[in-house]
């Protein structure tokens, strides 16, 4: 069985330094500031032959009725409660403190078993906290470093043991299912600060799964979820708020932009949440931008229609669609109310469909048939030497992008404008509507040069 593991603690004990350990990879944000894990973040881990799901959590402390912190520890009690095992840790160089006694009672009432990890615990120093952490009524506390891996084995023997007195159950995502051999598509959901992006992770999930709220910013972390739609996997990923990197000037917020672009560029469809009372703003062109120059497919979530002035929205759009981003011709726009779960089948039905257009291979032969129809209809101009560029052939490189090399025996001085005919043509003829293309002219062998080059040694 896969074992899932939870890590809870006070603010800024080390939970998500450890999380990226047991990961293999910096997943997390760390950062010396407190309270930066808001969501709570799941992914597969490993501790030497140990496989296992493993959960990062917001830190706990005192929250009032209706507060972001209450909203956070919501999120961890529902971590604890769909771990098997619960790591609690605490920082050794500090001691304990009142929020971990209060934190541990409460972790005693919901009966899971538990490693506590005195964590920060490089020195002698500690020993005095450690000793002092059989008052949690938590068991024997294991002197340990996430940073530095001290304690791991101590920690792989305690996961062991639960695992072996755990009741079997059916294999999860992530390790050598050989029903899940497909991979998933990965779809990134990005946009301004407070647009609604978790929202809408959660009404596709159908679960409150993401923090939201009224605060701008709530999301800091680019979180991942596996999740099924129609039969299709997918790793849905929640991401962010991006501003003008000219606003941002907090190191935290520099991490978790940072955070939130390799996610999206990373991703194969990136929905753009638009919010329509702001549509397409400098920001919005900027992200869509990007998104499209690192070759990714791209569709647009127009949010909040429900209160929308629907006509003056659309018109705004359009234009701008046409006048500052050319590049993105033919990408889906689908209209949502994230908040009231409208239209959602149409957002995924979207990016189905542009995945599948983004992963398109064209036969060789159609390809060069229509090629020379648009020679045909729209000759190359002269080049540099005044002479007509000859385009022999065209055939496609790759996918994931769809990438296309022309190969011309002088292909110096063929305009950018002759590219782009050829560009929106190929998108009309083969229904590439909405992704990046890419076409790179390369230039052909002489096949007579090197017979050339003989018949003078002859001579």
């Amino acid at each position: 069985m896969v074992l899932k593991v939870a890590i809870i603690g006070r603010p800024n004990v080390g939970k998500s330094t450890l999380f990226n350990r047991l990961c293999g990879r910096k997943t997390a944000i760390v950062h010396d500031k407190p309270g930066v894990t808001r969501d709570r973040r799941e992914a597969d881990a490993k501790l030497n032959d140990l496989k296992f799901k493993v959960i990062d959590t917001a830190g706990y402390e005192y929250s009032k009725e209706d507060s972001l912190e209450k909203r956070m520890w919501e999120q961890t009690q529902r971590a604890i409660s769909e771990a098997d095992v619960t790591l609690f840790m605490f920082d050794a160089r500090d001691g304990l403190q009142p929020y971990d006694e209060h934190l541990a009672k409460l972790v005693r009432q919901m009966g899971k078993p538990v490693i506590l990890l005195a964590n920060k615990c490089e020195g002698k120093l500690q020993e005095d906290s450690i000793h002092e952490a059989y008052k949690l009524g938590l068991n024997e506390p294991i002197p340990f470093s996430a940073e530095h891996g001290l304690g791991l084995l101590d920690l792989y023997d305690g996961l062991k043991e639960i695992q072996a007195n755990q009741p079997e159950k059916e294999s999860e995502i992530g390790f050598d299912n050989k029903a899940d051999s497909t991979k998933p598509i990965k779809l990134a959901i990005v946009g301004r600060p407070n647009v609604g992006k978790s929202t809408l992770v959660n009404a596709l999930l159908n679960d409150e799964r993401m923090l939201t709220g009224p605060e701008a910013g709530v999301t800091r972390d680019a979180i991942a979820t596996e999740w099924s739609y129609l039969g299709r996997k997918i790793t849905l990923v929640d991401t962010a708020g991006l501003r003008k990197r000219a606003k941002v000037s907090d190191s935290l917020e520099k991490m978790s932009a940072a955070n939130t672009r390799s996610a999206a560029f990373t991703a194969q469809v990136v929905v753009l949440v638009l919010d329509a009372d702001a549509v397409l703003e400098k920001q919005d062109l900027t992200i869509a931008r990007q998104v499209l120059d690192e070759g990714r497919a791209l569709v647009i979530a127009i949010n909040k229609w429900d209160i929308a002035n629907r006509k003056e929205t659309l018109q705004r759009l359009n234009d701008k669609l046409q006048t500052s981003l050319a590049q993105a011709n033919g990408v889906p726009t689908v209209t949502i109310s994230a908040l009231k779960k409208e239209n959602l089948d149409k957002l995924m039905s979207a990016v189905f469909k542009v995945y599948d257009r983004w992963n398109i291979r064209i036969p060789t032969a159609p390809l060069n048939q229509w090629f020379a129809d648009m020679i045909d209809k729209y000759p190359p101009p002269l080049g540099k030497n005044k002479r007509r560029i000859k385009l022999r052939y065209i055939t496609q490189a790759k996918t994931r992008p769809p990438a296309f090399y022309i190969f011309s025996s002088n292909p110096e001085g063929l305009p950018d404008a002759y590219l782009s005919y050829l560009t929106n043509q190929l998108r009309d003829n083969f229904d590439m509507r909405g992704i990046p293309i890419r076409i790179t002219v390369r230039k052909t062998d002489n096949p007579y040069a090197g017979k050339a080059l003989k018949r003078g040694k002859k001579k």
